[in-house]
């Protein structure tokens, strides 16, 4: 599912305009990017929770050579999946 189809979806489930529904999830996005670049967690009760994580830096190789590289440290969004979703995906 894209970006069009999850408007669409909702759309359909409220009743609310295409436009509407697309830009009250454009402000949910930024709202959670938002959170979570500053460096806090949004938890949604029964769906989950966004937080950054952390990669250690590692060696990698290069596929093309073989070649050992050095691959930086970095920050990294984690979603961890709540326990009405996870059950959901049982059932599924």
């Amino acid at each position: 599912m894209n970006k069009q189809e999850l408007v669409d979806a909702v759309a359909a489930a409220t009743g609310e305009s295409k436009a509407t529904t697309g830009e009250a999830i454009d402000a949910f996005i930024a709202a959670v990017t938002d959170a979570v670049t500053k460096g806090e967690t949004v938890q949604l009760i029964g769906f989950g929770s966004f937080s950054t994580g952390a990669r250690a830096a590692r060696v990698g190789r290069n596929p093309a050579t073989g070649e050992e590289i050095q691959i930086a440290a970095a920050k990294t969004v984690k979603f961890t999946a709540g326990k009405a979703f996870k059950l959901r995906l049982e059932v599924a």
